[in-house]
């Protein structure tokens, strides 16, 4: 195990019975960034620019790419138990870095903008409702693996949670409506992955379903707000009755499966010479976001040339190569201190007994 894997998609305990590491996980886990890299720079320019099939993509990539991520995360998570050590590792790899970049991204945004936006330590900033989400998520592992139906539990949380306004507060709404992608990845067996991966007519299909939803996404791109695909709304955030976001979320939901069983089946499964990069994710995940707002907050977004198809296809590019760069191993060494602290200090050592309770 790498000191870089981070605990946030750490592939090591979904392969606890290989002393190898399973280079499927580690591309996965790179392209899944990549796309949310991508995703994060679009974003400025979808309503910016009311450029259809910028839209279209857009829509076609937030149905999938945090699904697939979260999903992955809960394949990861399979081995959880709550054990002490295992506590430790997530508090210091997720808990305490949600926290601080937290702090640091709002830090960030106020310097650049001028405003004077209070912390609020139990409010995600933008990025980081993924960590506490996964913490949440991971902490809760135990417990979905004892229950006898997980999946439609999950799932009903998810259809309930849109008829509730939750509030900011440790973004319990995304938590509640990723949650089934996250139930999913727990539930599922290695060898649901090999099915995916292995049987011949799955990339055939992968391959049909992308081109369907892409040809769906151009057409709903000038009737579809994201807003639907953050999962971050309930019915009377969105402005619509209750019936309209069950049967509007549902379609999503199915639609992120199908399209993230695609993703899967068609992720390589041979060694390449960017799988070590997936070791990485931990660093692009969190970085990017502070150059995405610094292009925000300079303006660059209003070039001219950004509202045409080359300049779009130079910022995907740019994208990609600067997720690729922030994956290897030299930027995680020196950003380990802020991605996963060690915090000794804390923490009684291994084996140490606690002070009894009189």
């Amino acid at each position: 195990m790498t000191q870089l894997d981070s605990p946030l998609l750490h592939a090591q305990e979904a392969q606890t019975s290989s002393p190898r590491r399973d280079p499927y996980y580690d591309n996965a886990k790179l392209l899944a960034v990549v796309l949310v890299v991508c995703g994060h720079f679009w974003e400025p320019l979808i309503e910016q620019s009311g450029q259809r099939h910028l839209k279209a993509l857009y829509l076609l990539l937030y149905t999938f790419h945090m699904p697939a991520f979260i999903l992955i995360s809960g394949h990861f998570s399979r081995t959880f138990k709550a054990r002490p050590q295992q506590l430790r590792r997530l508090a210091t790899g997720v808990l305490i870095p949600f926290v601080l970049w937290g702090t640091l991204l709002t830090l960030f945004n106020n310097t650049f903008s001028g405003t004077h936006t209070k912390l609020q330590p139990l409010v995600p900033v933008w990025i980081t409702w993924f960590l506490i989400a996964l913490f949440l998520w991971r902490v809760s592992a135990p417990l979905w693996q004892s229950l006898r139906a997980p999946v439609a539990i999950a799932t009903a949380l998810f259809l309930a949670a849109g008829a509730f306004s939750l509030g900011a507060q440790l973004s319990i709404t995304r938590v509640l409506q990723f949650l089934p992608f996250f139930v999913i990845g727990l539930t599922m067996r290695p060898s649901h992955l090999a099915w995916l991966r292995e049987t011949r007519w799955m990339k055939s299909a992968a391959i049909a379903a992308f081109a369907m939803a892409g040809a769906g996404a151009y057409w709903l791109a000038p009737r579809l707000s994201a807003g639907w695909l953050y999962r971050s709304s309930s019915a009377a955030e969105l402005h619509v009755s209750y019936v309209h976001w069950l049967v509007q979320s549902a379609a999503t939901y199915v639609a992120g499966l199908i399209l993230t069983a695609a993703f899967l089946a068609l992720v390589p499964g041979r060694h390449a010479w960017y799988t070590a990069l997936g070791a990485g994710t931990m660093s692009a995940f969190l970085l990017h976001a502070f150059i995405r707002q610094a292009l925000v907050h300079t303006h660059t977004y209003d070039q001219s040339a950004l509202h045409h198809l080359a300049g779009q296809a130079v910022l995907t590019a740019l994208s990609i190569a600067l997720a690729l760069v922030l994956c290897t191993r030299p930027v995680g060494r020196i950003m380990r201190p802020l991605i996963e602290p060690r915090l000794n200090w804390l923490f009684r050592p291994d084996g140490a007994p606690g002070r009894q309770v009189p």
